[in-house]
């Protein structure tokens, strides 16, 4: 199984940016359609973005598009997730997880493999 690490967090003022980094081990991440979540603080864990094994194709909650980017480079078996014009409301654990199955999906249950999150903080 792979195992996944997420790194790259911090504390950003608002308007800042911040580009968080998923690195995989034990199995290429090639294998894998790569997402990412959030959770913040009393809320449910909610999807932010998703890569397909190829990089091909990408997806986005509507709240994030146009200010995060998500890519892979799979020759370094990692994913990023790139955030520009950071705003408090970004604040949160964000969590990289590995999904098997065909289809990229948005929902957590559809991912067999997370890392331990990274926390991000916003300040206004």
């Amino acid at each position: 199984q792979v195992q996944l690490v997420e790194s790259g967090g911090g504390l950003v003022q608002a308007g800042g940016s911040l580009r968080l980094s998923c690195a995989a081990s034990g199995r290429t991440i090639s294998r894998y359609n790569i997402g990412w979540f959030r959770q913040a603080p009393g809320k449910e864990r909610e999807f932010v973005a998703a890569i397909n094994r190829s990089g091909g194709r990408t997806y986005y909650v509507d709240t994030v598009k146009g200010r995060f980017t998500i890519a892979r480079d799979n020759a370094k078996n990692t994913v990023y997730l790139q955030m520009n014009s950071l705003k408090p409301e970004d604040t949160a654990v964000y969590y990289c997880a590995a999904d098997s199955g065909w289809n990229v999906g948005s929902a957590s249950n559809e991912y067999d493999y997370w890392g331990q999150g990274t926390q991000v903080t916003v300040s206004s």
